[in-house]
């Protein structure tokens, strides 16, 4: 179950963040998570059309779209920062501001199921990168701005929670949505 905190103030602290990212894990096999997510998605957002996914549920908060959208920023960043890091020696890696991030990209705007689409191709690439990776290929490491050293192994894990506390909040906010009245 993720946390109740707020997870802005997690955001601002690197060790509250992987600590809450790790743990949603747990013993689970963080490929096996990675592979699920784009499935989980299409579940959550099946039998909703596009302005349901457009409502936003909490004020302040992102859309059901929006948070898919996040997803596919996720997907970008980390595939880049994971290719950096099996091409490069320690490279540095910039964090994001996922906030700017999604208003740039205007998803809301955008329909939810094209975007779960998007995500999904955009998994399989990684994924595939992610399995053809040696143990020792695991082991290498960028340094990240806010966070320090970060090794592959490392961040696959970063990713397979992120994707776990997404799909909880996506969840909840599906259900807010579809209860909001038009």
């Amino acid at each position: 179950m993720p946390s109740t905190s707020d997870p802005r103030i997690e955001l601002a602290d690197p060790q509250a963040y992987i600590k809450r990212q790790t743990g949603l894990v747990g013993d689970r096999d963080p490929l096996e998570v990675l592979g699920s997510t784009p499935n989980a998605i299409g579940q959550l957002i099946a039998g909703h059309d596009a302005a349901i996914l457009r409502r936003r549920p909490f004020e302040g908060k992102w859309t059901p779209t929006e948070i898919i959208g996040h997803l596919i920023d996720v997907e970008w960043t980390y595939g880049f920062r994971t290719r950096m890091i099996a091409a490069h020696d320690q490279p540095a890696l910039t964090g994001m501001d996922q906030d700017l991030w999604v208003s740039a990209q205007r998803y809301n705007a955008c329909d939810a199921h094209d975007l779960a689409d998007a995500f999904a191709s955009m998994r399989g690439v990684n994924l595939a990168f992610w399995t053809g990776m040696t143990e020792a290929e695991l082991d290498r490491y960028g340094v990240h701005n806010e966070r320090g050293n970060e090794s592959l192994r490392h961040i696959r894990m970063l990713i397979a929670g992120h994707d776990l506390w997404h799909l909880d909040q996506l969840r909840r906010y599906v259900e807010a949505a579809a209860d909001l009245r038009a």
